[in-house]
């Protein structure tokens, strides 16, 4: 276009430029509007997914805070505080966590707006970033709900807890002062000592003491209750522990002061008992030792002596009584003087005491000195006639050994024996004789001192002249018994000189008859015994030369009666000169015989080293040396025995040269003969020595190379066997055995090899210097080594190719050890689990359970094993090689049925064991229900109904708050009898116990329960009656003010009725005054129409019936069984309408019956103060109808009726209830 004359062509494309730019420009502003839509929806759905993450940052942070908080389990150690912080908590789940639930549900609906404006812009959905999604915050809220369930049950649990505690701590403050005060009372009480002064009041003391004692430990166990509680308080964390734990301490000093003083006074008690025991002892000990001693005065010694041992015997054991009596007066008096001795407490006067311990000693001193005098009196008595019977006894024996000594010529034996004999017989007599001697002396001593107390004792005379007597005859029988022993002892040495004599003649005559023999024996042997026989002789001749040499001195000791005989000096000449000459025949016979030993001996020896050495030297000549290795070692066998040989017969030649040689210098007649034998032997022994050098020689070189090639062949076999071994190997994959059997072969294989390589360096060393020794056989010592060489690479090859194909069978074994200690774990775990144990507590139910769990834990550490055993299977059965894949699929069969089992019995026990321990949580919440309901039984048994209106209203507050925590504890019995029922449905294993104890529980509790009802009905009935009996009280109090009132008129209306018929009658003032009595019994006419209205009446029959529907006892609630409630009403109304119809009257005849009517009010109101006053002193004095009929009586004969009839005051609301004087039956 851009030209001065633009052509058609041109302005055509310029407008066709503009058309297609205009064209642009539409589309153009069509998109950027579809693009600006399209921003403006992707910045609002940015915005609204901002503010979805705002919003969830904020609501998560909230629950993260929030969750934090109410995870404090951290509460107020009081129940305000806990109440207060439940209170809290409430109001957050009521008022801040609904606002936030809001705010969760508005986020959800945030997010899928968010996602429905992004699908309908076909946009990929939002996803909220990791943490800020709903799921996320959902989790988080789930997570707020756990805490918020757990913080609301800590919270109630708390609560329980505290008021729990406040319970305790009630029960605690009441049982703590009734202790106290008992602890007061019996403390005053055992501080008392009033024990009595003699055995009997002692004794009743500590018989009351002993009593006091059991109730003391009896209380122990309430001591003990009271510790509990403080001690379940303290662990609880009561607040005011402090209080608690001072008040408990207080307790247990008290209680420790009281034990203190109980012990105390039973120590002084225990002293006083044992000191008028002491006391009491004395006593009889005192009258025993006065009938004995009347026992000790008598004057009869005896008349012979056997009576007079009786009277010992006697003596003696009164003797024995007083000892042992003397103990027990020592122990009686160290009894008693402790007691004198004591510090502090003392039972008795200690100068008292030590009066009578003196007395009782003086007593029985004075009897031991009576017993110690009649003692030596008797024993005198008895040496006297013991003096004269022994002495008759002495004198009797001497006459009769004299008579045996001298009554006729003694013969002192024929031979040595016979004189032996008369000697023993003689010897014992003269022992006897001493011993008798020794007798006799000390019974003349005896009689001698007899003599001198013979003054005193009435005994016979003849004393000394029998002492004399009997000395004169002792005497002559010690001369005749000296005599006969010196004749005895004189015959026995000449008897026993001559036989000796005999005995040496005849041994002399055999020895010469031996040494002169002419046998010297025919060789060695024979010789040999002749010297040994020889020797012997020799020996006995030199023992009898002291005997020969003896024998003239003891001729010389003989008497002279037996020495100076001719026959016995000739015998011992003729027995000297027989030694002489057999001692001198034998020195020479010994000579004769050593000669003739020696020379045999020399040529024997000689004869039997020449035999050996021709034996050997023809052996050797014959001998040619073997090549065979097993000849050479025959032969050097037979050579180690020729050694052997040689040296014992080189010993023996030793022997021979010596003996020559003696013999040669000794100058025997054969020497010439000894020295050529000698000689010859030598030189031929010399030969036999060279020759068995040179064959030795010999023999061991060809030894050394017959071992070398044998020790070569040898391991050349064990190397080819080993490869053959090796080689022949049967190998079965599918067999474990014979894979174990392979790796077994192998590893011995390689072990031996391994043994064998070190004596092969060894083999080649010693193969080189055989072969530099002997050239000639170097060829054959060289080849056989090399041959070793080849089996050696030949079987390391082998060995190589088995090692590649066991790396499998490695693999196997591992597998195999696996599974072998896996089967041992796990049937020491069967027999763990199997275990039949029951727990027989709650405490070893837990322990069980423990373990249990802890056996669990142990199975889970094991799967892995089991699964890895599992795993290496399946690698085992892919592997190329063959493996014994049968077997070890039996043995996995085995381990799969051993594991399932496991887990079976796993689970039995467990659930045994789940069982027995809820059933031991089952009997501690009954235990729990149990204790509860036996205190609730404690509180209603010991209820007491009050004397008041106030008191029987206070009664009903705490009998309800009672009821209220009864309805509080009942959780715990219907929790338990739940948890039983849950026990016998699930089919527990302990149903039946479970099922007795919740009989009991439900007996006990609806037990507990009809209590609490009965109770509160008698609480309501009684209340009624209080509150009849106040207003009748109240009523009753009014009349009787009333007939004081009037009873004081009456006294003055008779001086009026004189001054009014002296004067004019007036107005009196007592009239107004009457007027207002009449106007105030007008007013409190509406309170007796109270109390006699028909209702009342009703009521009071009512009220009786339920006393008697609650029953006794009556004392408790009012003293005694109550009159008709109707009659009392009766008796206080008819005195009113009485009152109230006499005052219709004149005046003047108003007062008297006014007064009579009071009169009977008045013993109606004294009967009810009467019954209170007996009521509040505890009294039950008994109920009588008739005192209730005298009344009745008193108060119609006031009004002049005697009996019911037509003008019968009795009300007719009245007679719906019995009358006065009748029965509550009729």
């Amino acid at each position: 276009v851009l030209m001065e004359h633009p052509d058609e062509k041109s302005i055509l494309t310029y407008v066709v430029s503009f058309y297609h730019y205009f064209s642009k420009m539409k589309a153009l502003a069509v998109e950027g509007k579809r693009i600006g839509k399209v921003l403006d929806q992707v910045l609002e759905i940015e915005k609204i997914i901002e503010r979805y993450e705002r919003l969830a940052s904020e609501l998560l942070e909230w629950i993260e805070l929030t969750v934090s908080a109410i995870s404090n389990q951290k509460f107020a150690n009081s129940l305000a505080g806990v109440q207060q912080q439940l209170q809290s908590f409430t109001a957050f789940c009521t008022l801040e966590k609904p606002v936030r639930f809001q705010e969760k549900g508005n986020l959800e609906v945030l997010l899928f707006s968010i996602q429905s404006k992004l699908r309908a812009n076909n946009r990929k959905l939002y996803v909220p970033r990791e943490g800020k999604s709903i799921s996320d915050i959902n989790k988080a809220w789930t997570r707020l709900e756990k805490a918020e369930h757990e913080r609301e049950v800590a919270l109630r649990n708390e609560l329980i807890r505290q008021e729990k505690l406040e319970l305790l701590a009630q029960r605690f403050d009441h049982k703590a002062a009734m202790r106290e005060t008992w602890l007061n009372e019996n403390q005053r009480l055992v501080s008392q000592d009033n024990f009595g002064y003699d055995l009997p009041a002692v004794e009743a003391a500590m018989k009351k003491h002993e009593a006091i004692e059991a109730d003391i430990s009896s209380y122990q166990e309430r001591i003990q209750v009271v510790v509990e509680l403080a001690q379940e308080m303290e662990s609880e964390g009561y607040y005011d522990s402090k209080r608690i734990g001072a008040q408990k301490d207080n307790i247990l000093r008290q209680w420790g002061l009281l034990m203190e003083l109980v012990r105390a006074r039973r120590a002084r008690l225990e002293q006083n008992v044992a000191l008028q025991k002491v006391f009491q002892e004395m006593v009889y000990m005192i009258d025993w030792m006065d009938e004995i001693q009347a026992q000790l005065g008598s004057k009869e010694f005896g008349k012979h002596l056997l009576e007079v041992e009786d009277l010992l015997q006697k003596h003696s054991l009164l003797e024995a009584d007083i000892s042992a009596q003397a103990e027990r007066v020592q122990a009686l008096n160290a009894a008693a003087l402790k007691f004198s001795e004591l510090e502090g407490y003392q039972p008795c006067d200690p100068q008292i005491i030590r009066n009578r311990v003196s007395h009782v000693q003086s007593c029985l001193e004075q009897l031991q000195e009576l017993a110690s005098r009649r003692q030596k009196e008797l024993e005198a008595s008895r040496q006297l006639w013991a003096f004269f019977r022994e002495m008759e006894e002495a004198e009797a024996w001497v006459r009769e050994r004299e008579r045996v000594l001298s009554s006729s010529p003694q013969s002192y034996g024929k031979d040595l024996s016979s004189v032996a004999k008369l000697l023993s017989k003689h010897s014992i007599f003269l022992g006897e004789l001493g011993g008798r001697r020794s007798l006799l002396q000390s019974t003349m001593r005896r009689g001698e001192q007899i003599l001198l107390l013979r003054k005193r004792l009435r005994a016979p005379g003849g004393i000394q002249e029998k002492i004399r007597e009997v000395r004169l005859r002792w005497k002559r029988l010690e001369e005749l018994a000296a005599t006969h022993l010196q004749k005895l002892q004189e015959a026995s040495g000449f008897y026993q000189f001559s036989a000796e004599t005999d005995d040496l003649v005849a041994w002399l005559q055999d020895a010469y008859r031996l040494v002169s023999s002419d046998d010297f024996g025919h060789d060695e042997y024979s010789t040999q015994s002749l010297v040994k026989k020889h020797k012997g002789v020799v020996e006995g001749i030199e023992k009898h030369r002291a005997a020969v040499l003896s024998l003239r001195q003891q001729l010389a000791a003989l008497a002279p009666d037996y020495h100076e005989l001719v026959d016995v000096q000739i015998r011992i000449v003729e027995v000297e000169q027989l030694y002489g000459e057999v001692g001198e025949v034998a020195v020479l016979r010994r000579q004769w015989l050593q000669d003739a030993l020696a020379v045999y001996r020399m040529f024997s020896e000689v004869n039997a080293c020449e035999v050996w050495i021709d034996e050997k030297e023809q052996w050797l000549h014959r001998l040619e040396v073997p090549q065979r290795l097993e000849d050479v070692e025959v032969v050097q066998h037979r050579f180690e025995s020729l050694d052997q040989e040689m040296n014992s017969l080189m010993g023996r030649i030793l022997d021979v040269n010596q003996v020559v040689q003696q013999l040669v210098d000794g100058g025997h007649p054969s020497a010439s003969e000894v020295r050529s034998c000698q000689d010859h032997l030598n030189s031929r022994w010399n030969r036999v020595v060279e020759l068995v050098e040179q064959k030795k020689d010999l023999l061991s070189s060809i030894l050394k190379i017959q071992n070398y090639l044998l020790e070569c062949s040898e391991i050349k076999s064990q190397v080819r066997e080993k490869r053959q071994a090796v080689e022949s190997t049967q190998y079965n994959s599918s067999d474990l055995g014979s894979v174990l059997s392979l790796q077994r072969r192998l590893s011995t294989t390689e072990a031996a090899l391994l043994v064998l390589e070190p004596r092969l360096v060894e083999l080649q060393q010693e193969g080189e210097a055989l072969a530099n020794a002997h050239p000639a056989q170097a060829v054959e010592i060289l080849m056989r080594f090399e041959e070793i060489g080849e089996e050696w690479e030949t079987l390391k090859r082998t060995l190589q190719g088995w090692e590649d194909s066991l790396t499998v069978a490695s693999r196997l074994q591992q597998f195999i050890q696996d599974l072998d200690g896996f089967l041992t774990w796990l049937v020491k775990t069967q027999a763990a689990v199997a275990t039949e144990e029951l727990p027989r507590n709650l405490a070893e139910a837990e322990r069980l359970l423990s373990q249990h769990a802890s056996l669990k834990e142990e199975i889970n550490r094991y799967e892995e094993d089991y699964a890895k055993i599992q795993a290496v299977n399946e690698v085992l059965a892919l592997e190329e090689a063959e493996l014994p894949y049968l077997s070890l699929q039996q043995w996995l069969q085995k381990l799969d049925v051993g594991w399932n089992k496991l887990l079976e019995m796993w689970e039995n026990r467990r659930e045994v064991l789940v069982q027995a321990h809820i059933f031991f949580l089952f009997l501690r919440d009954a235990k729990q229900a149990e204790i509860c309901l036996y205190n609730q039984e404690t509180t209603l048994a010991q209820g007491k109904l009050p004397g008041t209106v106030e008191g029987v209203e206070k009664a009903i507050k705490r009998h309800r708050d009672f009821m209220t925590t009864m309805g509080l504890h009942l959780q715990k019995t219907t929790t338990a009898l739940k948890a039983g029922q849950s026990l016998i449905r699930q089919g527990n294993i302990y149903g039946d116990r479970v099922k007795e104890k919740m009989e009991f529980l439900e007996a006990k509790s609806l037990r507990n329960l009809q209590m609490a009802q009965a109770w509160m009905e008698r609480l309501q009935v009684h209340l009624e009656l209080q509150h009849f009996l106040q207003n009748c009280h109240e009523l009753d109090g009014w009349v009787a003010e009333k007939q004081a009132l009037m009873a004081g008129e009456a006294s003055r209306d008779e001086t009026r009725q004189q001054q009014q018929q002296q004067q004019q009658p007036r107005a009196p003032k007592r009239w107004l005054r009457h007027r207002a009595f009449m106007a105030e019994l007008a007013r409190n006419k509406e309170w007796l129409r109270k109390i006699e209205k028909p209702r009342a009446c009703r009521q009071g029959g009512m009220l009786v019936l339920g006393l008697q529907r609650v029953g006794p006892p009556w004392p408790a609630v009012l003293g005694e069984v109550p009159p008709p409630i109707p009659t009392v009403i009766w008796h206080i109304r008819f005195p009113a309408g009485r009152m109230a119809k006499v005052s219709e009257r004149p005046l003047s005849q108003t007062t008297g019956d006014v007064v009579s009517v009071l009169s009977g009010a008045v013993s109606i109101s004294a009967w009810g103060a009467g019954k209170e006053r007996s009521s509040s002193r505890g009294r039950s004095p008994g109920f009588h109808t008739q005192g209730l009929s005298g009344c009745y009586g008193d108060i119609l004969a006031s009004t002049g009726k005697t009996g019911a009839g037509p003008g019968d005051p009795t009300p007719p609301e009245a007679r719906c209830c019995p009358r006065p004087g009748e029965s509550l039956s009729s």
